[in-house]
């Protein structure tokens, strides 16, 4: 795994962890961590979750190729955002 990817995926398991409330969290999570169903994130952290990733990686996630599947697990949220990362390059 490439060092921008490990950067992307650590950010994302942090920013989870932080919108948990619950630092030990980060350090449990694997890439294939399924972010729905393996975090739980209610409706309200997901959206915190969402604009904490958008700050996090100064980009804004676009609804419009933003899917459900991008949160099958960390990893695949990782490729979503550096394809967004690559856009505003």
């Amino acid at each position: 795994m490439n060092e921008m990817k490990t950067d992307t995926i650590e950010t994302i398991k942090r920013v989870l962890a932080e919108v948990r409330k619950n630092p030990d969290l980060a350090a449990a999570m694997t890439p294939s961590t399924d972010i729905v169903n393996d975090i739980g994130l209610d409706s309200l952290q997901m959206i915190t979750f969402i604009l904490s990733l958008e700050d996090a990686f100064s980009l804004e996630i676009d609804f419009e190729t933003f899917d459900f599947d991008h949160l099958a697990s960390i990893a695949k949220l990782s490729d979503y955002i550096a394809g967004r990362m690559k856009e505003h390059v």
